[in-house]
């Protein structure tokens, strides 16, 4: 079976003007891994390749920011799980989570802030993914 996996990072701490979108997609400048390239830098987006169980975790930095923040994996524009950061004494805090997913065919998954802001930058920020087994 065809190998698929990816991981991308935040190498930068400048705020893109992207995050001002409506869709509030968390977004990544850095590929790390994408094994069979189901994974779009420029949209932040993995589209599954075929059926099967997918693993997937996310670590999503905030810094020198007091708000709590809510970051959600989106599969399909549904979120399935979130994670939340809002400790107001240290720098940085992280909101992470991991899950494993029934995917079918050409199904997306990617990383949206639900609440809250990332106005100091996600730099360190990763979201990683691979297929299990195929269905």
């Amino acid at each position: 079976s065809a190998k698929v996996a990816f991981s991308a990072t935040r190498s930068t701490n400048h705020e893109p003007s992207e995050m001002s979108n409506r869709t509030m997609t968390i977004y990544f400048d850095q590929v790390l891994v994408n094994i069979g390239n189901h994974f779009d830098l420029a949209s932040s987006i993995f589209v599954a390749p075929r059926k099967g169980i997918y693993s997937f975790s996310f670590h999503v930095v905030k810094v020198y920011n007091r708000q709590t923040i809510q970051v959600s994996l989106m599969q399909n524009g549904y979120p399935v799980i979130s994670a939340f950061a809002g400790d107001q004494d240290v720098t940085r805090e992280a909101a992470s989570n991991g899950v494993l997913l029934h995917m079918e065919r050409e199904d997306k998954v990617h990383l949206k802030l639900e609440r809250g802001n990332l106005m100091g930058g996600w730099k360190y920020s990763t979201f990683s993914g691979f297929l299990v087994f195929p269905l």
